[in-house]
């Protein structure tokens, strides 16, 4: 604010500096006060007569730059939470290495298996949600973390999932059908076990262990596509182990639904264990760890593969020792790092592998 004063025609004293400055003041306050207009770039606005205010929706993923009428098939796949499809794929990373190593197989053998299983738990991931979204879409729009899936929001119908969860299991089957007949039957055997598995959350507290069943078939089908037969004396205690492994992240995760899960009546390890989830989990832990030295042991692994399977002990560890079951965000980082053992345990069978492929082991 400035005050102007003719020194010529009014004396410049106290009281008259004073009146101009509150006269200036209340003019100043009369005054209409224009806001700067604002704006911001993006599609949707919502315009007033006085400003237009645009409001900006940051993508989430890379999935929400995706055409808009793909992005729900992509969401019902959970293509923007790859997580999934890991803890699909590691079984049957273990498998085809540790069949790989039994066999002292060329390394085309695992790269050629292992790049198969990659697309296949892609696919059979995303088929699986879909039928689980398919269940789920009455349940889910009660529930805070999933009432904003595809199904669940209307963005596509039932009929149209329908339809796509066929392009699925059809691309599911064309890598199906790149395997020996055995694991062609092998394969297919296991679509009981996850078309029921939304089901189970519904009439038992222990669903999770149906999804460990789902989950960990490739810890039995990596071997057949390597052998052409199943291990079972190794494979065994393989897949035992990686249920328990998924009794372990899957309690973890649906630590973040369980109060919705009351109101809707489904059914969890996480309000069966309360609680007491900490030791039972790090019983399982211990069970699951201990499972799969004893695979490696009937497998002849040496070193590095128990190596592997000690780092993905202390992993575990620190999962459970870090993660706090009544928050959400906890829970998700909790579930997340649960890969990271398996991802160890696999490490420690392909540097395994790589010593006897390289002559520093003896076959």
């Amino acid at each position: 604010m400035r005050v102007l004063l003719d020194a010529s025609r009014v004396p410049l004293t106290r009281r008259t500096l004073r009146s101009c400055c509150r006269g200036a003041l209340v003019r100043s306050i009369r005054a209409p006060v224009a806001f700067p207009q604002l704006k911001w770039p993006s599609s949707r606005s919502h315009t007033t007569d006085s400003a237009r205010v645009e409001v900006v929706v940051t993508p989430k993923s890379w999935v929400d730059r995706a055409p808009a009428k793909v992005q729900p098939y992509l969401h019902l796949m959970r293509l923007d939470k790859p997580i999934g499809t890991t803890l699909l794929y590691l079984p049957c990373t273990w498998s085809i290495t540790m069949a790989s190593y039994a066999l002292n197989a060329p390394i085309t053998t695992p790269l050629t298996y292992l790049s198969l299983f990659g697309v296949g738990a892609l696919i059979m991931r995303g088929a699986g949600c879909t039928i689980n979204d398919m269940w789920d879409r009455n349940l889910d729009k009660a529930v805070a973390r999933t009432k904003d899936r595809p199904l669940a929001r209307g963005d596509i119908t039932p009929s149209e999932a329908f339809g796509f969860l066929g392009v699925q299991l059809a691309g599911g089957l064309a890598v199906l059908t790149q395997l020996n007949w055995y694991s062609i039957l092998l394969g297919a055997s296991s679509l009981s076990v996850v078309t029921i598995y939304p089901f189970m959350k519904r009439v038992t507290y222990w669903p999770q262990a149906v999804l460990g069943l789902a989950f960990n078939w490739g810890a039995l089908l990596g071997w057949s596509a390597v052998a052409g037969t199943v291990n079972w004396s190794v494979c065994l205690p393989l897949y035992a182990g990686g249920i328990c492994w998924t009794l372990v992240y899957d309690s973890i995760y649906a630590h973040q639904d369980k109060t919705d899960d009351v109101t809707v009546g489904i059914r969890s390890t996480a309000l069966l264990f309360g609680s007491n989830t900490l030791p039972i989990l790090s019983g399982l832990s211990a069970t699951s760890l201990s499972l799969i030295t004893l695979a490696g042991y009937l497998n002849s692994q040496s070193l590095p593969f128990y190596a592997g399977v000690g780092l993905a002990g202390i992993q575990l560890a620190r999962v459970l020792r870090g993660t706090d079951f009544d928050d959400r965000k906890s829970c998700w980082k909790g579930f997340v790092g649960c890969g990271w053992a398996g991802f160890w345990i696999w490490a420690g069978a392909v540097v395994d592998y790589g010593l006897l492929a390289s002559g520093y082991l003896l076959s």
